[in-house]
């Protein structure tokens, strides 16, 4: 849900000046804001929604469709990489922060509302996939400029507490928009044109609400929050040396703290299949287990308060067992409920002289999966903030975000090989199951690279030079 920008290194005379004020409840709660208003396009759209109607039988069949899905996202995860390194270390350099926050969040809004024009017929398929894709770039650029704020609303004292404010605020506004969505357009509590499926129009007007819901809730931190002032000398870099800024920043931090780079890399990966858990679920839940739309909505909601729970457990756990602990623990409770769901699939069981149906299987394995999620973000980012000198924390957590998109193809694209591997070999409408086992894959991988890795009490405070 989260993503960070790469900020200056050193923080600049307008954070120094606004530390006290950053205490302020008033700029927390409107920092705040934007990640509630960002739930509109995260669980709506891309995860339980609006993806779950793209990848319907309407569009071609669930296994065509969430095979574009997915090589749609995989391009979108490429063209961050490609520009996300540097986007939020010029906006800083040229004290535009704020500014491209606020271009980047309208860009999201106007992408979104344009899926109102996605009809529920196979040759929209490809509007559908590019304004998703090219919501989620321009989302993560959004991001980018968004958590770079961090700093400007905490302290180094309660960076974690706001920070993890800031999250439970985002799996709270999704829980309150799918509600929203559920009572206006998917299961009406009163009649009115809006909830009319005819042409999917309460689907394509539930795009409508989430532009306006993102929008709105997306405005409090562009007056509340001040502007940074342009570092002229970090401003005239080219687009092509601010690469070069960024190569020789990670080469610094890699010789005073090389298990910070470690855990960058090991972060990255399974952050990735992190997000495939929520990006992909609702599209399972309807393609291969027969959920109806309003059945992944309340999975939905449920899987929102779980992965809240789990997030509070899980940061409980942190300040005792360490993170490198929790995110090992939830990885493989990840990889356990991932396999379950895989193997048993949609069919009927009896377990114990009890029945088991497919959609028994997922609503509890799909609900410990949001229970270890919550946990493993939390926990990934409160072990780098523990890396993270005094006014050197922004850097860090740019740079989290800038190996975090540079591997975001991955999952999409191991999701996508799954289902046309399998698409020849099983029968029809069971290739999608499949693309679990390339979302499994990434988090093997992500949790292989971080076993020996060190644990942030036992390695350097990472440096991060100015130039």
């Amino acid at each position: 849900m989260n993503t960070a920008a790469a900020p200056e290194a050193q923080p600049s005379a307008s954070e120094l000046a606004s530390g006290p004020k950053a205490l302020g409840k008033g700029r927390i709660l409107a920092w705040a804001a934007w990640d509630w208003g960002s739930a509109a396009f995260n669980a709506i759209m891309t995860t339980f929604v609006f993806t779950v109607y793209l990848t319907s039988q309407a569009f071609g069949g669930e296994d065509a469709a969430s095979a574009a899905l997915g090589g749609g996202l995989a391009i979108a995860g490429v063209v961050i990489a490609l520009l996300a390194p540097v986007t939020g270390q010029r906006s800083d350099a040229g004290g535009r922060r704020k500014l491209w926050l606020g271009v980047n969040t309208a860009a999201v809004a106007v992408l979104t509302a344009l899926c109102f024009f996605v009809f529920p017929r196979p040759e929209f398929l490809l509007l559908g996939v590019s304004l998703i894709a090219l919501g989620n770039v321009f989302f993560e650029f959004a991001g980018v400029n968004y958590n770079a704020m961090l700093a400007q609303v905490s302290t180094p004292k309660n960076i974690g507490k706001v920070s993890g404010f800031g999250w439970g605020m985002g799996y709270l506004g999704g829980i309150v928009a799918l509600l929203a969505v559920l009572q206006l357009f998917v299961q009406p509590s009163f009649e009115w044109f809006g909830a009319s499926p005819e042409n999917g129009l309460n689907i394509r007007l539930v795009a409508v609400f989430s532009a306006l819901w993102f929008f709105i809730f997306a405005l409090p931190v562009l007056f509340a929050v001040p502007e940074l002032p342009p570092r002229p000398a970090a401003a005239r870099l080219g687009f092509l040396e601010s690469y070069g800024l960024l190569l020789r920043r990670v080469k610094a931090i890699y010789r005073t703290s090389p298990h910070t780079i470690f855990f960058l890399l090991a972060s990255a990966i399974f952050r990735d299949g992190l997000a495939a858990v929520f990006t992909f679920g609702g599209v399972i839940a309807a393609g291969t287990f027969g959920f109806e739309l309003r059945e992944v909505i309340f999975f939905a909601i449920f899987g929102n308060i779980v992965a809240a729970i789990g997030a509070m457990i899980g940061g409980f756990l942190d300040d005792r067992i360490g993170p490198k602990a929790v995110i090992i623990i939830s990885l493989i409770g990840l990889l356990v409920s991932g396999t379950a769901i895989l193997v048993l699939g949609n069919g009927n069981y009896v377990f114990f002289g009890l029945p088991w149906a497919g959609s028994t299987t997922f609503w509890v394995f799909g609900l410990f999966l949001s229970l270890f999620v919550g946990p493993a973000q939390a926990s990934s980012r409160a072990y780098l903030a523990r890396l993270a000198p005094s006014g050197e924390t922004g850097e860090l957590f740019g740079l989290y975000a800038t190996t975090g998109r540079a591997v975001s193809f991955l999952a999409p694209s191991l999701f996508t090989l799954s289902i046309a591997v399998a698409t020849p070999l099983v029968a029809e409408g069971e290739a999608q199951r499949w693309g679990i086992l390339g979302i499994m894959v990434v988090l093997l991988a992500g949790l292989l690279v971080l076993l020996p890795v060190k644990a942030p009490e036992k390695t350097a405070i990472a440096v991060v030079p100015e130039r």
